[in-house]
């Protein structure tokens, strides 16, 4: 068995994964030689960022029985002839719930109590109150229901407010949600919310959600956090809507096209809140994910359950708890 990883592993990561398959060659390709490399893999855990791989020649090949993504998205990996292969695919959803957690948190907290405005401030060396606005007692709308959005309402249940979630799967509803919604009430979900924070995955059923016919149904004092993918966003009708005061508020970590261009009127809009893609940094993100990795391993070779089993077709998986 030949276990192929493209994600920034160090000595002590490879010799637990060998811990974990004693019998498998474990090959770290990292981010250049990965389009080669998984070729010749059994198994593949990782993320390719910085070279495509050529998906269609890997079905071909027949070879590769099991993808591992090292990220919670799995744009990256769901090709349509990964799609129709028998390959099976997990996810890595929830390993980095608590990091994204805390740039969300930081996100809505500087956006709500006006950081933007009073940054601007004090580079003018200006000490005078202007208008901030509250968490606690809002309405919060999570749209996304998986590992992270899972976290971030029991991150946000101590603020008092109301927390309405949407997903897939609504089951198992846990405590720290008031109410949890089929996906097909996403919509009225939008309209409802104070604070809008998107966790939801990239599929054919996400991409634009957040257009112009959407934000047109929001609060004028909503504001919307992106912690998810972009492309959930129509970054045109956000910057009109932002633009006309439809939208009290935007900030993200994730931007239709990254890096966001330098032309982009986002850049310089007071009520904007803009961090490059780093919700999932961690001093242990490379631990995590391999403690990760060696569970599923082991239950693979148990024939027992993987956890984060993605649906194909959907573009992710069920949450089950971990």
């Amino acid at each position: 068995m030949r276990i192929v990883l493209c994600y920034p592993v160090e000595a002590k990561h490879i010799a637990q994964i060998q811990a974990a398959a004693p019998e498998a060659e474990i090959v770290d390709a990292g981010q250049q030689r990965i389009p080669e490399e998984i070729l010749e893999a059994d198994i593949f855990c990782g993320h390719a960022k910085e070279r495509p791989i050529p998906w269609d020649d890997v079905v071909r090949k027949g070879r590769l029985k099991w993808i591992q993504s090292s990220a919670a998205g799995l744009d990256h990996c769901l090709a349509p002839a990964v799609v129709e292969s028998e390959i099976v695919v997990t996810s890595a959803s929830g390993v980095l719930a608590d990091q994204v957690a805390e740039q969300t948190m930081a996100l809505l907290t500087g956006l709500l109590r006006s950081l933007p405005t009073f940054f601007r401030a004090q580079q003018a060396h200006e000490f005078i109150r202007r208008p901030t606005r509250d968490l606690h007692r809002a309405t919060i709308g999570i749209i996304g229901f998986g590992g992270n959005g899972r976290r971030l309402a029991e991150v946000l249940r101590p603020y008092k407010g109301r927390i309405i979630a949407t997903d897939w799967f609504p089951t198992d509803k846990p405590a720290s949600v008031d109410e949890l919604w089929p996906a097909d009430r996403n919509e009225e979900l939008i309209a409802l919310a104070d604070v809008l924070i998107l966790a939801a995955p990239l599929t054919s059923a996400t991409r634009g959600m957040i257009n112009a016919r959407t934000l047109a149904t929001m609060k004028p004092s909503a504001v919307i956090v992106n912690v998810a993918r972009g492309k959930l966003v129509v970054e045109q009708d956000l910057i009109a809507a932002l633009e006309t005061k439809q939208l009290a508020g935007f900030a993200t970590d994730v931007t239709e096209i990254e890096p966001l261009p330098d032309v982009s009127p986002l850049w310089n809009m007071p009520e904007v809140i803009i961090t490059p893609h780093v919700g999932g940094q961690s001093k242990w993100r490379i631990d995590d994910m391999t403690d990760f990795f060696c569970d599923n391993l082991r239950r693979r070779k148990q024939n027992l359950p993987l956890i984060n089993l993605v649906d194909k077709r959907l573009g992710f998986p069920a949450w089950t708890p971990r």
